[in-house]
This record gives C-alpha cells, structure tokens and sequence, in this order.
C-alpha cells in the first residue's frame, strides 16, 4: 500500500483541487467566463475555503439552532459535526469555529505513529462554552481515503493482546499510541528535543484534558470519531479504563461513534461492557443502513471482531432502533444483495426529494448525487459518508424521552 501512497495522494488532491475550483468560482459553467475574464480564483490547499472531500460531498456547517444545547440531540449533532470538521485544514477548522460555531479551538494535533513513523493521527479539540458544564470535544479523524497510511492503519489485522482485557485491532492501537517497547506504559517519558515528533496521540490528548479540566473543574468532555475515529475514540476511553484514570473518567461526558469498525475480541467486548457500567460512561455507537465499516472486520470464526454495547441503527428514511447488532452484521450475504441495491436506488430518488420532504437544509449537491451513483454498484460506500450520520442526529427518532 505505501508504494501507493505518492499516485493516491495525487489522484485526491487533483480530486479536491477540482471540486474547490468549481465551488469558488460559482460552478463549472463559470470557469471559463472567469477564465477569459482573468478573475479566475485558484484554490489553496491550506485556506480557510479549500473543503475535503468529505466537506464537499455535504457543506453544511452551521449547527441547528433549533436544538436545545445541551440536550441529548444536541450532544449527538455536536459530535458528529466535530467529526465532520476533523477532515479539514486548521485555516477551515478556525474559520467554522470562529463564525459559525462560536467555540474556542483548543487542539489540533497531528499525532505520531511510531509503527509507521508519520504524524498520520490528527485530533481536533474544541470548547463549547455555550452549555452548562461547559463542553471539551475530542474527535479523532477517520479515514482519509487517498492517504496509504490510513489504509495501513485499517488493514493491519494484526491482534495486540493485553492480559484481563482481550485482544485488540494491532492498527488501531498503533495510531492511538502503542509503544514499540512497554506496550502501554500509564506514563511516556519522550526526550524533549524530539517532542514535536513524538506527540502519542493517547498521551499527548489525555495530558491535554488534565490541564484543560484542571483549569475547568466543572466542565465534562466527549470523545467521537467517524470511521476510524469512532474507533480511535472508544480504544481511548478503552485505555483510560485500563489504566483505571478514575478522575478523568468521572468527567467524560460520552463517547459518540459513527461508521466505527470493530476493534476487538468478544473478551475485550466484555471487558468494555463491564468498565462502562462501573464508571458510569455513556457509550452511542450510531450506524446508518447499509455502511460498510461498522460490519468490518468480520465477526466469524476466522477473524473473531466483535462488536459491544448496544447499536443505534438507522434505516434509510431515518427511523431508529437500539439492536444489539446491525442488519447483515458482515455484510457480504448474498440474501441482502438485492435489497441492498434496492435500497440504493431509493436513497438516490431520495437526494432529488429530500428538500421537499425534509427542509431546504437538506439539499444535496450535483457531487453526493453523482457519488451516490457508486452505491449502486457497492452499496455500502456512499452509505458510509459523514452526510447520513448528520441527517440521523437531525431526523432520527432515538432522542425522544421514551427510548432513553
């Protein structure tokens, strides 16, 4: 995958550069007058306007008003928003925070992997001082899909195992902060003139959030990811819990998932079952349909995953239910190949009818349309984008009182 990593790269950020030329110059049928005009605008990479793909599939940025701050709906669409922000660039990241989100940016850490030797785990931490207690939102990018150390990081099958605990995802774990030598260590000690490179990101975000409650005592925080991030986000807590942080987990609020993969063994499910019932920690692992990623890597004989907690699932008219686990839990049966399909069909004449139906903040754009096109050959692909999961904190019907 690595020998990749240079043609992936560059098949995504001419991708990027493309969709962002259209969208600052008023479209594709504006290029050329602005062109001949000389008043064409070039995007730039790093820019408070240059969206990820992820930020051009859905634009939306601006949280809705209509929720009440602080309720359980508001926690869910802060999270999954904060996820969705996480894809972008620090200029993007500040310009959202500051004029739209009103929130202070606290963090912006790209965090080291000592496996793969590369800053590829980014962590975005934000204050929500709006609520009472005040907020501390920890999200964990999830999977750049032109970057091949990501892909590494998500094909790395390899267990780690951690005796009383279970075995657990070798990639996932790796990007979180495993050490080469002493595993899990409560404490890191890193050499002060190789601090900038050597930043773990469970060591350098948990010693982040001591000094930022410290400062805080009344606020709570929350940890979410989409994708590899929901998973980076639960192994978190997961640690936490193993190195018994009994203070910091008497202050997490939640842990938020979207689209997480399995990260563990059923011995490792039990034991994070067991720690989130003793430390009193609220644990939402949302996934919408058909996505693929919440049904990898497979739960079988071969591989073992299991998945824990309870599952918030979602149909594609956004209706919910609390099952233990998702629909088709490895997805590749022939029964649903059909129905799979079918459903794909439906959300694409939904994306033409959703403003009708739905609201005018709804409206998808021609690039989700045409993306939505990929679901009829592979279903589980454009089911898996962060766009569904705001809908489903928005539109779903699990944040009324009688499903608490």
């Amino acid at each position: 995958m690595i020998l990749l990593r240079k043609p992936l790269y560059f098949f995504g950020f001419s991708l990027g550069f493309w969709f962002n030329l259209l969208y600052i110059n008023g479209g594709f049928f504006m290029i050329l007058p602005n062109l001949f005009k000389g008043k064409i605008i070039w995007p730039e990479e790093t820019s408070s306007t240059f969206a990820s793909l992820n930020g051009n599939l859905d634009g939306r940025v601006e949280l809705d008003g209509r929720i009440e701050r602080g309720s359980k709906r508001y926690k869910a669409m802060l999270s999954i928003m904060a996820s969705k922000l996480s894809y972008e660039n620090i200029n993007f990241v500040s310009s959202v925070l500051h004029n739209h989100w009103k929130m202070d940016l606290l963090g912006f850490y790209s965090c080291w992997n000592g496996y793969q030797e590369q800053r590829s785990t980014e962590v975005l931490v934000i204050k929500d001082a709006s609520t009472d207690p005040n907020l501390i939102v920890v999200s964990f990018r999830g999977t750049d899909p032109f970057d091949a150390y990501d892909w590494c990081t998500d094909l790395d099958l390899s267990w780690y195992e951690i005796k009383n605990v279970g075995k657990i995802h070798g990639g996932f774990m790796k990007a979180l902060g495993l050490q080469k030598e002493g595993g899990w260590p409560k404490e890191v000690n890193v050499d002060q003139t190789q601090k900038e490179t050597t930043q773990y990101a469970y060591y350098t975000i948990k010693s982040h959030l001591i000094e930022i409650l410290n400062q805080n005592p009344k606020s709570k925080f929350m940890l979410t990811g989409h994708s590899l991030g929901g998973a980076l986000a639960v192994l978190f807590t997961g640690v936490l819990m193993m190195h018994k942080e009994e203070q910091m987990l008497d202050k997490l609020e939640g842990v938020y998932t979207f689209g997480q993969p399995r990260v563990g063994d059923e011995e490792f499910g039990k034991f994070m079952k067991d720690s989130l019932k003793k430390y009193e920690v609220n644990y939402e692992r949302y996934v919408y349909c058909n996505d693929m990623v919440p049904r990898l890597p497979f739960d079988d004989k071969t591989l073992m995953f299991k998945h824990f907690g309870a599952c918030r699932y979602y149909d594609s008219f956004y209706r919910g239910k609390i099952e233990e686990e998702e629909p088709n839990k490895n997805y590749f049966n022939i029964l649903w190949a059909i129905p799979k399909v079918m459903n794909s069909v439906w959300e694409m004449i939904r994306s033409f009818i959703i403003p009708y139906w739905k609201g005018e903040e709804y409206r998808e754009g021609w690039f989700l349309k045409c993306y939505r096109v990929l679901g009829l050959l592979i279903p589980g692909i454009p089911a898996h984008a962060p766009n569904e999961y705001v809908n489903v904190t928005l539109l779903g019907n699990l944040f009324d009182s009688h499903h608490d």
